[in-house]
């Protein structure tokens, strides 16, 4: 029983119409636990959390708005999850808790995407990654992994290893496996799940999200699971499943997490 929780709607339209056409997506591709989760600093109600100038002149939503078209398609018989993917911001767990419990989300994705002022995964920022110290970069997402999921604040971490995502690796075998560790030390102590995404397929590294090694650490340490696509588009909701369920069976996992407003349940596939 597949599962697509990390998908956004923000390249289209917060209507019922838009958002149907990813439900309807995932049911011809069989995927039966769906959820939309925009990313948060698009609402206003956030600003307290994160304010980059990058994110400014994308904060255009309310999410009075937001949760009203869920409403509107549990009205309508659409089987859709309520979430939402936070930027995490260190030093401001006080302020996402608060945020996060404010609405009834069905789960809560938290994802590293920030070094500082460095957005590691934005073309704008392609360059920086010339300009700056590979292994200080990796050092400081990797901490930022660790302290997400110490914070306890999220059902599910997205794309665990993003910082691969324009292929600067560090050639350092060991210092990588040092990082994947430390990640999944903190992850298999916390309530926070790993999605295996295939949105990295997608990306100029054209890998999926997590590393096979990084993954079967995650198994080792009884992390649970999730299958994602990160669709920001209706075409890619379940892109590329194949892939990811079979990285999953060779991991040894035989089951996934689902989500239903905060409960969670581990069901085989």
């Amino acid at each position: 029983m597949p599962t697509d929780y990390h998908n956004h709607l923000e390249k289209g339209t917060l209507t019922l119409d838009y958002l149907k056409k990813f439900v309807d997506e995932a049911r011809s591709k069989n995927i039966p636990n769906f959820g939309i989760s925009e990313h948060a600093y698009h609402f206003y109600q956030t600003k307290d959390i994160v304010s980059k100038p990058w994110m400014e002149e994308r904060r255009y939503y309310d999410m009075e708005d937001y949760v009203k078209l869920f409403h509107e398609a549990w009205n309508n018989d659409l089987d859709v999850k309520m979430s939402i993917e936070m930027d995490y911001t260190p030093g401001s767990h006080k302020e996402m808790e608060q945020f996060i419990s404010n609405y009834d989300f069905d789960y809560v994705i938290g994802s590293v995407h920030w070094v500082g002022d460095f957005g590691i995964d934005l073309a704008e920022y392609r360059k920086e990654w010339d300009r700056r110290d590979l292994y200080e970069v990796y050092r400081q997402y990797y901490d930022q992994v660790v302290t997400l999921a110490e914070s306890n604040l999220f059902d599910i971490i997205g794309h665990i290893d993003l910082v691969k995502i324009f292929k600067y690796i560090p050639k350092d075998e060991e210092f990588l496996l040092e990082q994947y560790d430390r990640a999944t030390e903190a992850l298999k102590n916390s309530k926070t799940c790993v999605e295996i995404s295939t949105a990295g397929l997608r990306k100029p590294v054209q890998r999926l999200y997590p590393e096979p090694v990084l993954l079967k650490m995650c198994k080792d340490k009884g992390i649970p699971i999730v299958f994602s696509s990160d669709a920001h588009e209706p075409a890619h909701v379940g892109a590329d499943y194949d892939q990811a369920f079979q990285l999953a069976k060779e991991t040894g996992y035989t089951a996934v997490m689902t989500f239903n407003k905060g409960q969670r349940k581990e069901i085989s596939f």
